[in-house]
């Protein structure tokens, strides 16, 4: 599955899954751009994507200023944006009844905003592509949250709707939008906080990156508005 003379961009790509995302989309051939809020890559990923790959940091993609930016860089680097990945994003556990009003609204900026502007900025750029790809990570958990979720799973819903409205919205201008749902992403993170757990049944970050570039590739070319459950075993 080669991606070839596409240009990706990868949110959140300094993470523990989307430089994994950001990895195997070179390996497939890709021009990569990173975006991320941190201001410094990880050690070692400049290293592992290659000179040609562009870095950006301390961008709050909760701004649709700062999104635009963002893109016109891309663009002004490579010349094309074929894929935008949509990975950034946040997590927290917090119940209704002992919760806070700042935990939603911020679950709201890190998932939903994000992904919204990011988008917004790369349209564009995505229909002059002519097969323009845009995914975004939901959750399966805001198919059925469970006690504690709320705030997060409110926000991923709303990433679903965003994905299949998007969908339809650009269906006959040439862009396909789709979003994958995981459980629970074999992370450090993940295994800090639940240390008794069964790492074997998670997903791991590098069987989503590859149903998330699989969706960015050519034979990916007739699904729009898919909300895809990656659920490992869990």
């Amino acid at each position: 599955m080669t991606l070839r003379g596409k240009t990706v961009i990868v949110t959140g790509g300094f993470g523990a899954l989307g430089n994994v995302v950001a990895e195997q989309a070179k390996a497939r051939g890709a021009s990569v751009a990173v975006i991320d809020h941190a201001g410094a890559a990880p050690e070692g990923l400049a290293e592992k994507l290659g000179a040609n790959a562009l870095l950006i940091g301390g961008v709050d993609l909760s701004s649709l200023d700062e999104a635009k930016k963002a893109m016109d860089a891309v663009k002004q680097r490579f010349g094309r944006i074929d894929a935008l990945l949509n990975i950034a994003g946040g997590f927290a556990w917090e119940t209704v009844e002992d919760g806070k009003a700042e935990t939603w609204d911020r679950m709201v900026a890190l998932n939903l905003k994000t992904a919204l502007n990011a988008s917004k900025a790369a349209v564009p750029y995505l229909i002059e592509s002519g097969a323009g790809r845009i995914i975004n990570v939901g959750a399966g958990s805001a198919v059925h949250a469970a006690s504690g979720f709320g705030p997060y799973a409110a926000s991923k819903s709303a990433v679903h709707r965003l994905t299949e409205s998007m969908a339809d919205e650009l269906k006959l201008k040439g862009v396909a939008v789709n979003a994958v749902l995981p459980s629970i992403i074999d992370t450090p993170a993940n295994r800090k906080d639940m240390p008794k757990a069964d790492f074997a049944a998670w997903v791991q970050p590098v069987e989503l990156a590859n149903a998330m570039l699989f969706l960015v590739s050519d034979a990916a070319s007739a699904i729009t508005g898919a909300l895809i459950p990656v659920v490992g075993r869990v």
